[in-house]
């Protein structure tokens, strides 16, 4: 029996996911969020914030699912109006979205709005906050609330009570599946949110990565982590100045970052590209070797790994790799006595699988 030909998919449902996928390439954000500051892992956010996870990459579909969150805040508004809330929506002192900096710049944040007149409280000023779940993840905020069941979420309306200044947020979610409402109101904790923005502060000026919630790369909560590979492997971060050990994000300014090298601030799309001079901070390669030499003059740190292999990071040459070589291949390829012969013999490098095709 001849086997039926597969269903084929619609042309109209994968050109508008092309659409999504085409629209949503999201730039990797200049300063660590509200949104994620309430992340269990400080290392995580570490990795986050010096743009080391590379991103995650979605598809059309899940983009356009982000999406969905967005046009949901649209409808929650109206609908509190339509009940007799006031409700603001943009600053009235910038006729844009409530936006907050915080340590100098490199923390800051968007809040969906500030509410008043909720029954519950009818003269109270609340943050408000707008989520979107599906059936399993609001049966556990039905059953649990929001401090328990989405910890990030709760920290989140935390921090923006404390950078607003107001005491209350109300917290109002729908259920994707069936469209039932949730509703919570959560009061200021203070202590709790200076607690938040201290560790932000970790985050944001430590010069190496803080330590992780696990070491090992079989702990469920590592497993499906954005940061997971180059945090258990040996794979290295894509070369940027956020990655690079000339870099510092300075305390004064508004989220000013200066290279040692250059004796320079660097503007933010600069700090995306790097710069043939980046060096990787040595803590991101020491599943490769440990630093044990280094020259400011020359530009490269050397490192030695535990089977007595010597290796350089800086210009390149024999023995000597550049970051993006490094990033593109594997401590077993700059091992390897044949490739190393070619590489020097035609001033050839160790590129990236996307650049070789290009």
């Amino acid at each position: 029996m001849a086997l039926l030909p597969d269903k084929p998919k619609s042309q109209t449902v994968e050109a508008i996911y092309a659409f999504w996928k085409n629209t949503r390439q999201d730039k990797p954000r200049g300063y660590l969020g509200g949104s994620v500051i309430g992340r269990e892992c400080e290392r995580q956010l570490w990795y986050g914030f010096r743009w080391a996870t590379g991103g995650e990459a979605f598809d059309g579909r899940m983009l356009r699912l982000f999406d969905r969150g967005q046009r949901e805040e649209a409808v929650f508004v109206n609908e509190l109006r339509a009940i007799g809330c006031e409700v603001y929506d943009v600053d009235p002192a910038t006729g844009a979205q409530f936006n907050f900096k915080a340590l100098s710049g490199h923390a800051g944040g968007s809040m969906d709005g500030v509410v008043r007149g909720i029954p519950e409280a009818p003269k109270a000023f609340h943050v408000a906050e707008f989520k979107t779940h599906n059936a399993k993840s609001f049966a556990l905020l039905q059953k649990d609330g929001v401090q328990k069941a989405k910890p990030e979420h709760f920290a989140q309306m935390q921090i923006y009570m404390r950078w607003s200044q107001l005491d209350r947020a109300l917290y109002l979610a729908v259920n994707k599946d069936t469209d039932e409402l949730y509703g919570e109101r959560v009061h200021f904790d203070a202590e709790f949110a200076e607690r938040l923005e201290q560790k932000a502060e970790r985050v944001i000026f430590s010069a190496e990565p803080l330590p992780g919630i696990s070491a090992d790369p079989a702990f469920y909560k590592c497993k499906f982590c954005p940061a997971a590979a180059v945090c258990h492997t040996t794979a290295l971060p894509a070369v940027s100045c956020r990655t690079c050990l000339h870099a510092t994000p300075e305390k004064d300014g508004d989220g000013r970052w200066s290279c040692a090298k250059y004796g320079a601030d660097i503007p933010l799309d600069a700090q995306r590209k790097g710069c043939s001079e980046h060096l990787y901070i040595p803590d991101l390669l020491k599943r490769w070797g440990e630093a044990t030499d280094a020259s400011e003059p020359d530009g490269w740190v050397e490192y030695t790994a535990a089977d007595g292999f010597v290796f350089r990071n800086g210009p390149r040459g024999a023995g000597c790799f550049e970051s993006k070589e490094l990033a593109a291949a594997s401590p077993a390829e700059i091992r390897d006595e044949e490739l190393n012969k070619v590489r020097l013999a035609f001033a050839g490098r160790f590129v990236e699988h996307q650049e070789l095709a290009a």
